[in-house]
């Protein structure tokens, strides 16, 4: 057996539905609804059942969250889960290009002459 074969990330869907229902604190059937909304999206297994990571338990609690504290309806939930995924794909983009202008302003002092 792999030696790798049991190294489960936080993105490995490994739980069904009444588990993760049980995990999240919700129902089965709300799970189903925020799957067809888009808010959580599990993955399959090969019987199309689906199939939910540890980091699908922690978004469904803070949607629930975001719906019962603070009042947020889902299409609100479904935006703001939006924004905070486009932020850390933006935050990452700046980083990669931090690190290529760093690289270019280091070329450009190699290459040039002194003053």
């Amino acid at each position: 057996m792999d030696a790798n074969f049991f190294n489960l990330s936080d993105d490995t869907p490994v739980y069904v539905i009444s588990v993760a229902a049980q995990l999240s604190g919700l129902h089965p059937q709300t799970l189903r609804q925020y799957d067809r909304l888009g808010l959580v999206s599990p993955g399959r297994s090969a019987g199309r059942g689906r199939l939910y990571s540890t980091r699908d338990i922690v978004l469904l609690r803070e949607v629930q969250r975001l719906s019962q504290e603070d009042g947020i309806n889902l299409a609100g939930i479904k935006r703001i889960l939006e924004l905070e995924t486009e932020t850390m794909r933006l935050r990452d983009e700046v980083s990669r290009l931090r690190g290529e202008l760093a690289m270019m302003r280091a070329l450009i002092r190699y290459e040039l002459p002194p003053a």
